[in-house]
């Protein structure tokens, strides 16, 4: 996998795969234009992405409903030490009922997502700095 990030001036920034382009900015209040999603929303996107389609997979194979499936993602700042984002919550709201056997099999469904298995496996991250 492989994401592009260009910078477009001000505080906005462009990130490009497969073809595929999402604008991001900061809010107003941040100095930025408000033209797109800040870094820790498209992260929070990201997550309830993974776990949407974990989820529509899953119904999906059962013949169950996913229309009108929708996640809620949201996180907390935290700046004591390290700033980073803590205390996730994801809920998973379906227009459908579920048995107990298909609530508890859809939840860890959705905890096996791949961007919620790499959260709660610390990756390993390099960056380099290239400079002409």
């Amino acid at each position: 996998m492989l994401v592009n990030v260009s910078y477009q001036g001000h505080l906005q920034f462009q990130a490009s795969a497969r073809g595929h382009q999402i604008l991001g900015d900061q809010p107003l209040d941040n100095g930025g234009d408000n033209l797109g999603m800040t870094p820790p929303e498209w992260f929070l996107a990201s997550l309830g992405s993974c776990v949407g389609f974990y989820a529509v997979k899953y119904l999906q194979t059962r013949n169950l409903d996913a229309t009108g499936l929708n996640i809620d993602v949201s996180a907390a700042k935290i700046t004591e030490t390290l700033v980073r984002l803590d205390s996730f919550q994801i809920n998973v709201s379906l227009p459908i009922a579920l048995d107990s056997h298909h609530q508890k099999a859809l939840e860890a469904t959705v905890k096996s997502c791949l961007i919620h298995n790499t959260l709660i496996h610390s990756p390993k991250i390099v960056t380099r700095i290239n400079s002409i």
